[in-house]
């Protein structure tokens, strides 16, 4: 009886030599490897306006468009670095592989745990913002939050245990529905702007300017805005999920997030100096620009349903790259051997059930709400960041291979602009929930050294 039922959510069992065919090509690996940072845009601009509203008033969509720029340009540093990852480490395992080679086992750890603690938030937060955007349509479901996302986070799990390949047929149709309807968005939203100037009142009263910008406050919707880079990560670190030649298709499929990253983001938060949202606590940014475009009609439902499914989607990021990430450390003896295994569909299917499980319990003790998981959320990713871009420094320093020079600068220069950028995400969201993520880093690494230690002595 078991097994009927396995048999019909995960499909029939698949051989070892079926693995090439599981395989991912550029078109179906840009939704299931980049979904996260491309779905990240949906929510990433309405951050950078929390913090600068309330203090800058109707300033405050001005300078959310130099913050949002700011980010825009380390995205572009950051995947010229990536970029040369892919082709010094093509086996995959990102910032865990590079800093455990190149700064040693602590380092590795470090950047393991982070990116554990990040891919476990990328699937809670993915899952509680898709909620935002349908009880933004359908306000009436706000009360049932918790349980949608919980219905949610089941049927990706069952998808993702069913295989890489049908998981990205399921999931992938979402993803290219959402960009289509952004770009659709925002060129009518600019035309019906410049073109036949309409020029809509705020749906929200916007609050009065109480100051001016500094320093410290720019820097925070800064950091804010950097949550649109987790996922940036996430294709080197799952080379070995695409079809021959690998580093050629992660390498395109990298150039393409940029690019629609680039489009989307600066788009959405060129569309929000025109149109001017005013965060509030039932209603998205991205849905009162929808609304303000093309009204409560086809499009503005069309928009939020696939916001919805990109933003579940999302999580398709961390069910990729977290069981790889696992079944590497699991390789080299960090983590229980159960993580290198494949189940039945050739999926790693333990670190599938364990990254679910972990993200349920987030989705339940913060209560669905984003904002009160965002605080929590780019920490671990930028500090897997700086460590791989300085782990690629000194290998580039050591080996001295022909063009060692340029390579050094770009990833020397991601190096100094990751480091900085964590440390500020550290201060500026600290007392927020970020105090949570330094503690629990530490921790994950020294259980797994423990771990070692107790093998090594057996």
């Amino acid at each position: 009886m078991f097994s009927k039922l396995r048999e019909l959510l995960i499909g029939k069992t698949l051989k070892t030599e079926e693995l090439e065919g599981e395989k991912l090509n550029v078109f179906w690996g840009l939704p299931i490897l980049s979904s996260d940072a491309i779905s990240s845009v949906a929510y990433a601009g309405e951050e950078i306006l929390i913090v600068l509203i309330g203090v800058m008033g109707i300033m405050a969509y001005k300078y959310m468009f130099y913050a949002a720029s700011c980010v825009i340009l380390l995205l572009i540093l950051l995947v010229l670095s990536y970029r040369q990852t892919i082709d010094a480490y093509p086996n995959g395992g990102g910032s865990y592989i590079v800093a455990h080679d190149n700064l040693g086992t602590t380092a590795g750890l470090t950047a393991g745990a982070s990116l554990t603690v990040d891919y476990i938030l990328t699937v809670a937060v993915s899952i509680c913002a898709g909620t935002a955007a349908i009880t933004s349509a359908i306000p009436s479901l706000l009360t049932h939050k918790v349980a949608i996302a919980l219905v949610m986070l089941v049927i990706l799990t069952i998808g993702n245990l069913r295989g890489t390949k049908e998981s990205s047929k399921i999931f992938g149709v979402p993803t290219y529905l959402f960009i289509v309807s952004c770009i659709i968005l925002i060129v009518t939203g600019i035309i019906r702007h410049y073109v036949f100037n309409y020029s809509p009142a705020p749906l929200y009263s916007i609050p009065k300017q109480i100051g001016d910008i500094t320093i410290f406050l720019f820097l925070r919707a800064f950091a804010s805005g950097c949550t649109a880079l987790s996922g940036v990560e996430a294709v080197s670190n799952g080379i070995p999920n695409f079809k021959e030649p690998s580093q050629k298709h992660a390498k395109a499929v990298l150039a393409l997030l940029a690019c629609l990253v680039l489009f989307i983001f600066g788009g959405l938060s060129f569309l929000s100096t025109i149109y001017q949202p005013v965060p509030v606590a039932n209603v998205t940014v991205f849905a009162q620009i929808a609304q303000q475009v093309f009204g409560k009609g086809i499009m503005f439902y069309i928009i939020q349903v696939t916001t919805a499914f990109v933003l579940v989607m999302a999580a398709n990021t961390a069910y990729a790259g977290l069981p790889l990430l696992l079944s590497l450390m699991a390789q080299d003896g960090y983590v229980p051997r159960q993580f290198s295994q494949r189940g039945k569909r050739l999926s790693f299917s333990n670190g599938i059930i364990v990254l679910a499980a972990a993200a349920g319990i987030l989705i339940i003790v913060f209560r669905g709400d984003t904002h009160l998981l965002l605080p929590l959320y780019a920490v671990g990713v930028f500090l897997s960041f700086t460590l791989s871009q300085v782990g690629m420094f000194l290998k580039w320093t050591r080996s001295k291979e022909e063009g060692w020079k340029h390579k050094a600068v770009i990833n020397g220069l991601g190096g100094i602009v990751t480091f900085i950028t964590v440390i500020l995400i550290g201060i500026t969201k600290f007392v927020h929930g970020a105090w949570l993520v330094f503690i629990i880093i530490p921790i994950l690494v020294r259980s797994e050294e423990r771990r070692v230690g107790k093998e090594c002595s057996q």
